[in-house]
């Protein structure tokens, strides 16, 4: 990662760098822009402690975010985290801040003394693939995962 890029935990006072970039996420994902739905739903996620947040920025620029989720694993007895989200806009690519903000939210599970991080991504995302495969993740060959809709 370059000298000039930073990455930190982010807080309530980065909501607005974190929107947009939330909201590219979104976008990058075919959902709407909606970027009064992205404020709202992050400010309940800082208000409720329900996420940790990391930011990259290169001066003043945000470029980019990942988000973790707290749970637990009831077969470990452990705290694991769900690494939900990792973006960085389209200028801050092939910069390491990915990798950055990979590596802050690992340092940040392991302090908090959780034995995993695990996620999931799009069949189709090789870039990403490539990335955590780099990055040292394995492939989960023993789970398949499934999903319920509970929407009406």
């Amino acid at each position: 990662m370059q000298a000039n890029l930073t990455i930190r935990q982010a807080v309530l006072a980065d909501l607005d760098a974190l929107v947009p970039l939330f909201d590219q996420y979104r976008r990058f994902y075919n959902k709407p822009s909606d970027p009064a739905a992205a404020r709202a739903f992050l400010t309940a996620r800082f208000e409720h402690g329900e996420s940790v947040l990391f930011i990259a920025h290169d001066g003043a620029q945000a470029l980019g975010f990942t988000q973790l989720y707290p749970s637990f694993s009831s077969v470990s007895l452990a705290r694991v985290f769900v690494f939900n989200d990792l973006f960085v806009l389209e200028a801050g690519r092939r910069r390491g801040i990915a990798k950055g903000l990979i590596e802050a939210a690992a340092g940040y599970a392991k302090a908090t003394g959780a034995i995993a991080l695990n996620l999931s991504t799009a069949r189709n995302n090789h870039h990403a693939q490539a990335l955590y495969h780099a990055s040292g993740w394995e492939r989960d060959e023993v789970y398949v995962e499934y999903s319920l809709s509970l929407k009406p």
